[in-house]
């Protein structure tokens, strides 16, 4: 095995547990999951399968009760705050199903701010960021605000903003929620081709037909994952 096929995201006995006044709910109970790079992986789950947790947990934005978390070979359960937040930064591009983008900036000025939040020179990021919308076939829409686009056009900016700074990983949590037919398909069509060039991709979903077009499928349930080889 190569060393571009060593895991990326590596969890272990994952357990989340919430506590509610005498209540402990257990939203992921016992979860391993390992991403290779140049993977693009679904993670299928109905709502309140805890899908969106365990994306959480990968992303860096919450920590587990239990278990053990390496992304790209560093100890995260390890880490001080300040860390996790430079490897949200460096290390990780997030999609968001409502997109988040700041609505009074342009689309240019959006997919900027990360490289802007590491220090890298304003020019250069603004070559970057037209860049990666050029790419995504957003260069004629560079100076529009996001009520000015399309739900498709906004999530492709979303998507050039999570790219632009070369991340290990992209986490999709649930990309296509708020897209009609045609608009999922195109931004799925743009996953694959991210896949292609060498990009990681994580994405969850509640979409059987979106699943599908990942290269492999976990599903999730009740807080447990199960990985089959096939849809059932």
């Amino acid at each position: 095995m190569g060393e571009n096929r060593l895991p990326v995201v590596d969890a272990r006995d994952i357990v989340k547990v919430y506590q509610s006044g005498s209540e402990q709910l257990k939203v992921l109970d016992h979860v391993s999951i390992q991403v290779r790079r140049k993977d693009f992986i679904a993670i299928l789950g109905p709502s309140g399968s805890g899908k969106s947790t365990l994306m959480h947990i990968l992303g860096c934005l919450d920590l587990p009760t239990s278990g053990e978390y390496y992304l790209d070979g560093l100890d995260v359960l390890r880490l001080k705050e300040n860390q996790l937040a430079e490897i949200r930064n460096k290390k990780l591009g997030f999609v968001f199903q409502k997109f988040n983008l700041l609505p009074r900036l342009t689309a240019i000025q959006n997919v900027v701010l990360p490289l802007l939040y590491r220090g890298i020179d304003e020019k250069e990021a603004m070559k970057l960021a037209e860049e990666k919308l050029s790419l995504l076939g957003l260069g004629e829409r560079l100076n529009h605000k996001p009520n000015e686009l399309s739900g498709g056009e906004q999530q492709r900016v979303a998507i050039a903003r999570a790219i632009v700074g070369n991340p290990e990983v992209i986490l999709a949590d649930e990309p296509t929620g708020n897209l009609d037919s045609k608009s999922t398909k195109d931004v799925i069509g743009v996953f694959q081709e991210l896949n292609k060039q060498g990009n990681t991709i994580v994405m969850i979903t509640h979409d059987v037909e979106v699943a599908r077009q990942a290269n492999k499928i976990f599903y999730i349930r009740d807080g447990k994952i199960y990985d089959d080889g096939g849809l059932p």
